[in-house]
């Protein structure tokens, strides 16, 4: 669907990336990767749903692993075989949306409750 020319990055240049801008996100050879780990199921379908809009919006679509308690996105530029600055930067947009706490910002929104039956994503703080 692109009229452009696609950048495939090399190693050192995608584990460059990763160290400077995304937190966690690490580079196989193959993907790049990222496990976020939830509560329970419910707030993993919450998650599984929220990077499948993303994607969609993006149109570039990552492969996903689910279980009860985490939700693993790997991203790669599959007509390309390798990574690409799509994938930077869906994973970019990835970790702004999921890990978006607002008590972080100091908003009058008090974030998702602690209490195991309220429980979200679990942030690194």
């Amino acid at each position: 669907m692109r009229d452009k020319e696609i950048k495939i990055f090399k190693e050192s240049e995608i584990n460059q990336f990763l160290e400077k801008e995304l937190v966690d996100w690490t580079y196989d050879g193959k993907w790049i990767r990222k496990t976020y780990k939830t509560h329970s199921w419910k707030s993993t379908l919450m998650v599984v749903n929220a990077i499948g809009h993303l994607a969609e919006v993006a149109w570039h679509h990552p492969d996903l692993v689910i279980s009860y308690a985490f939700v693993e996105v790997k991203l790669m530029t599959h007509a390309k075989k390798g990574i690409s600055q799509m994938d930077f930067d869906l994973a970019k947009k990835i970790d702004e949306f999921i890990l978006w706490d607002p008590v972080d910002e100091q908003l009058s929104l008090e974030g998702t409750p602690s209490d195991p039956r309220f429980a979200y994503v679990k942030y690194k703080k």
